[in-house]
């Protein structure tokens, strides 16, 4: 075990790309996750028939499978059909359809635990349907989720590993190529991708904290 030699200049830098990849990742797929979740959610809220009840089942079907075998379903199994992504698009696609439909579920379940009489007030206050829901609803519903999307989104950060799978050079990938060369810096590797997967999942909590005392004074 040489924690010297393990954290030399050029692996410390194949690291930091690797981390640099697995951060557009998570970045690109938070984005898409929770704007579709939050349609999704809404769309199961006001039960509009047949369309609530079918994406219902779909989410539900999604929240029930392993992400390993949605990442292998984009990767190998869409190709069959015409749809083909490159690596990198294969890892966003598969955790954005997982992560929408877990996201989609915290923001109904928000809208759920709302008093009732928050509609008809909005309506009663000469608002549309449409207006309630964006001015009224939504934001409660958003404001008393958030710890729940976030710890949600902390999941995916760390999820991205399991792109290893279909050869991601994601962070974790290019710490198993560092100590596949040599055995003596799996420790050091190990101790290197604790490290900073903390840093990046404890910056997340840290500002999601600073979010909600933010929204709560408004």
């Amino acid at each position: 075990m040489n924690f010297l030699e393990a954290y030399s200049w050029i692996n410390i830098r194949f690291l930091l790309s690797g981390l640099w990849l697995t951060i557009q990742v998570a970045g690109i797929t938070i984005i898409l996750s929770v704007i579709i979740g939050i349609l999704l959610g809404i769309v199961r809220y006001y039960e509009i028939p047949y369309l609530s009840k079918g994406i219902g089942f779909v989410i539900d079907t999604i929240r029930n499978l392993p992400l390993l075998l949605i990442i292998f379903f984009t990767y190998l199994s869409l190709p069959q059909i015409g749809i083909q992504f490159n690596i990198f698009w294969s890892a966003v696609v598969a955790m954005t359809i997982f992560e929408s439909s877990m996201i989609s579920e915290i923001i109904r379940g928000g809208f759920v635990s709302l008093p009732k009489g928050q509609t008809e007030s909005g309506l009663a206050s000469g608002l549309t349907k449409n207006q309630t829901l964006f001015y009224i609803l939504l934001p409660q519903a958003l404001k008393q989720t958030l710890p729940s999307i976030v710890s949600q989104l902390i999941a995916l950060i760390k999820d991205t590993s399991l792109a290893t799978i279909i050869a991601l050079p994601e962070l974790t990938h290019r710490a198993k190529i560092i100590y596949g060369q040599d055995t003596s810096f799996v420790i050091p590797m190990f101790a290197a991708l604790a490290f900073l997967y903390f840093i990046i999942c404890y910056s997340l909590s840290k500002f999601s904290r600073y979010l909600t005392n933010r929204i709560s004074i408004l």
